[in-house]
């Protein structure tokens, strides 16, 4: 009875020992902090870090919409830790930071709102910022020194120049064409420039350059506020928007050089000379002052095509558009190849959407289309004309009909649909003389690449023959029962495989599935050909249509209805592992912002390319 009390005794105190234990830690533990911090005054055009710091393994941080300053860069998380051991007691410390870069363009005092983050099912808030911006320090003159013969005066007061933004549209439909121009004003000579590269930036666009071959840059003199200007058009973009909802065009900036009058004040003995030294057309000298100009921003309110009288085939095409159709023959011998070409022309997101669905009849065995372009790029914007052609070859004799195909597209200008709809195609197909039996394709929708091969006769075997001895029957023997069951069976074998065929190629979303990896890796392959050319622009932009288009393909999701929002999801919803998915979004963000990146152009584009191929395949491993 002793012993037992004892035993009761110590398991009470062991449990208290870990009681207070416990109690001890909670008591110890602290609520996570969430600060924000940055210098409190900059100047114009100064760069600076703005920083939120957060004492635990928070989730979901939202950044604050930061509209008085440039976000040059971030959020950049990263992560530091530490542990302590103090008489015994371990205390582990996490924190995690995340970075931007901003850049002050013009003066007051601003306030930078707070910043969120989630801990523990709870929402924790930062502190809000105040910072002051004043003008920047006065660019001295090059060349001359302030005690040079007398007192020399010097202000950029009298530096006329300034960057003025215009937009074609601010209230356009996804996928709508709206053109943006920079315009340079000034009455001051610019001694140099930066090549304006700043402004050709805008996240949530589709982006094409429409003075990228333009070498010169004319100017013209224009009235502005009553006051005479010289005018350069120097930046102009067509500009495609890939999502619904507010973008913000944040105000551009670039630097220049300018040059300009300065004058010094000579002081003599006599009031005379001064008089006469003193006159501007004897005492004049010019100097380069370094110059930030910052156009003016825009808010773009995207609004999504709508859902009333939207046909099931629209595939993203926005603008004004013909279709039109040829077939090359409609009389033909089975296994005789037929070349169906639809040309789409117009001006708009011509290189964006997706080509029409055509359904051919189940005894035609249907190739790869082609795809051609010839894009034209002029002041007023995107226009040309796009080509898809079609090999069939019909492999049985009979009548068939292609059913009219059909192209629809939204004309923003109307606010309505337009479907347009090929003829239907009667095809009769005759039987074979044998010469056609078997037909190879060399890998091209040309003619050329037919291939007809096992044109003659087998010949007749001759002897000498094999005879069986006598007595030995084959007539009723295993091997030839077996004979004779095992093409009853291939052929059962046979029409099982060919109905799962049929039936894998009826089915367009398997098919763009199947076959999504291989467009990809023939986009990248051309975006190879043209980074080892250095042409920089075609680069970037394989690169996104590899990316996005295999993107679409997988999730057979037209690009139009994609988006940095719901690829998350979408690929979540695939199986894919967060990292992979977080990799393949970093690699889209990267396409937009590569050209722009630190770094030789070189350097950039093969960075991206490798990435772009990295991630596709390992997209591929992991869906498998």
């Amino acid at each position: 009875m002793k012993n037992h009390l004892i035993k009761t005794g110590y398991s009470i105190l062991f449990l208290m020992a870990l009681w207070l234990l416990f109690f001890n830690g909670k008591l110890m533990a602290q609520e996570p902090q969430f600060v924000a911090s940055a210098k409190a005054v900059v100047v114009v055009g100064e760069r600076f870090q703005l920083q939120y710091r957060f004492t635990a393994e928070g989730v979901n941080f939202k950044g604050p919409i930061i509209k008085d300053f440039n976000t040059l860069s971030g959020p950049s998380p990263s992560t530091s830790s530490s542990v302590q051991i103090i008489n015994g007691q371990v205390s582990r410390e996490v924190s995690y930071t995340f970075t931007y870069i901003l850049e002050a363009f013009k003066e007051g005092k601003f306030v930078i709102p707070p910043a969120t983050i989630t801990y523990n099912n709870k929402q924790y808030s930062s502190n809000g910022l105040t910072i002051s911006v004043n003008a920047g320090r006065q660019v001295p003159t090059s060349g001359q020194s302030p005690q040079q013969g007398g007192q020399q005066q010097q202000s950029t007061a009298d530096i006329d120049v300034f960057l003025k933004a215009e937009i074609s549209n601010v209230t356009p439909y996804i996928g709508e064409q709206i053109i943006i121009s920079y315009k340079l004003y000034f009455n001051n000579q610019i001694a140099g420039h930066d090549g304006f590269q700043k402004l050709s930036s805008f996240p949530g666009f589709w982006v094409k350059d429409l003075l990228a071959n333009q070498r010169d840059i004319p100017t013209k003199k224009e009235v502005y506020k009553n006051k005479q200007y010289n005018v350069a058009e120097v930046r102009r973009f067509a500009l495609f928007p890939q999502r619904a909802g507010e973008i913000e065009i944040i105000p551009k900036e670039t630097d220049l050089t300018v040059r300009v009058q300065t004058a010094s004040r000579r002081r003599s003995s006599d009031s005379f000379f001064d008089s006469f030294f003193n006159d501007p057309f004897f005492n004049s000298r010019y100097s380069d002052v370094k110059k930030k100009i910052v156009s003016n921003g825009f808010t773009i309110n995207v609004k999504p095509t709508p859902t009333k009288d939207k046909p099931d085939n629209f595939s993203g095409a926005v603008g004004t558009f013909t279709m039109k159709s040829q077939i090359d023959n409609t009389e033909v011998k089975a296994n005789e190849p037929i070349t169906i070409k639809l040309t789409v022309q117009g001006a708009g997101n011509i290189e964006l959407f997706d080509l029409p669905n055509i359904v051919f009849p189940t005894d035609f065995e249907v190739f790869d289309p082609e795809m051609k372009s010839d894009i034209k790029v002029a002041n007023t914007g995107v226009s040309g004309t796009r080509t898809f052609e079609y090999l069939i070859i019909p492999r049985n004799p009979g009548n068939f009909k292609i059913k009219p195909i059909e192209f629809s597209s939204f004309n923003p200008a109307q606010g309505a649909y337009n479907v347009q709809r090929s003829p239907e195609y009667s095809i009769t197909v005759q039987r074979g003389d044998g010469s056609s039996s078997v037909i190879t394709y060399g890998g091209t929708v040309r003619q050329e690449g037919i291939q007809i091969i096992g044109s003659d006769i087998r010949h007749i075997k001759l002897s000498p023959y094999n005879f069986s001895n006598i007595g030995v029957y084959f007539f009723r023997s295993y091997l030839y029962y077996l004979l004779l069951i095992i093409p009853f069976l291939l052929t059962i074998a046979i029409l099982i495989i060919w109905r799962k065929e049929m039936k894998k190629r009826a089915d367009v979303e398997l098919m763009r599935n199947l076959k999504s990896n291989k467009i990809a890796r023939k986009r990248l392959k051309q975006a190879n050909i043209f980074m080892k050319a250095g042409n920089e622009n075609e680069f970037y932009n394989e690169i996104a249509r590899a990316s996005w288009g295999y993107l679409s393909d997988k999730l057979n999701i037209p690009v139009s209805e994609l988006s940095m929002d719901n690829v998350n999801s979408r690929l979540l919803a695939k199986g894919l592992k967060e990292e992979t998915i977080q990799q393949f979004i970093e690699t889209l963000k990267q396409t937009e912002f590569a050209r722009f990146a630190p770094g030789t152009k070189d350097e950039n584009m093969e960075r991206l390319y490798s990435g772009a191929l990295e991630i596709i395949t390992k997209i591929e491993k992991e869906l498998k």
